[in-house]
């Protein structure tokens, strides 16, 4: 399995050999530094710890965990079954990747604050007229009063936004010099969030 961490960039556009017009995601893969190799025995599963983007200063923990190793900004891991003969201060880069290859991508969705139920949930909302005073956005009935609780799902209004989030199954159309992957489609996130990308 491939994997790497990236920097989402912009929303562009490249032409296929049909001529065809493709939306892409232009986000900025690696290269990551291999920081910690987890294992079975030790800390009871198999892991791959990578480190991204430059950092002027580090805490004094991060320092020691990161010693002799450049110093980053992020740090993130990536479950595997087995970590192949990758070890601490491997560098992993985007040229791994290859045109055409399925990933997997997630990161963490743009932040909405409280969101009521039509923005949330596409509630239709009630009708404009005829003596719905201030009821227009409202979520309605939740059922019947017999039961005396609120189910836990119950869609109503709330926190939205700000979840991690996986996309699953979007193509790599380009890769580019300077580490630059463009990939088909949209991507969770604002721009400079980071991603997670790995293959299928």
């Amino acid at each position: 399995m491939k994997f790497i961490l990236a920097k989402k960039l912009e929303m562009s556009q490249v032409y296929a050999s049909n001529g065809h017009v493709v939306p892409v995601t232009l986000v900025q893969a690696g290269p990551c530094i291999v920081t910690q190799v987890k294992g079975q025995e030790k800390d009871g599963y198999t892991a791959v710890q990578v480190g991204f983007l430059n950092a002027k200063r580090l805490n004094k923990p991060l320092e020691g965990h990161l010693n002799e190793l450049p110093k980053v900004r992020v740090l993130q891991e990536f479950r595997l079954e087995e970590p192949g003969e990758l070890k601490r201060g491997d560098v992993i880069e985007a040229a791994q990747f290859e045109k055409g290859e399925t990933i997997n991508v997630t990161g963490t969705s743009k932040g909405r604050g409280f969101a009521g139920v039509v923005k949330r949930h596409g509630f239709k909302g009630g009708p404009a007229s005829h003596g719905h005073k201030d009821q227009l956005r409202m979520p309605g009935s939740i059922g019947s009063g017999g039961v005396q609780k609120v189910f836990k799902g119950q869609r109503m209004a709330g926190h939205m936004g700000d979840a991690q989030v996986t996309v699953k199954n979007l193509q790599i159309v380009e890769v580019r010099d300077g580490g630059i992957l463009a990939i088909k489609g949209a991507v969770p996130g604002a721009r400079n969030s980071i991603l997670k990308i790995k293959t299928v």
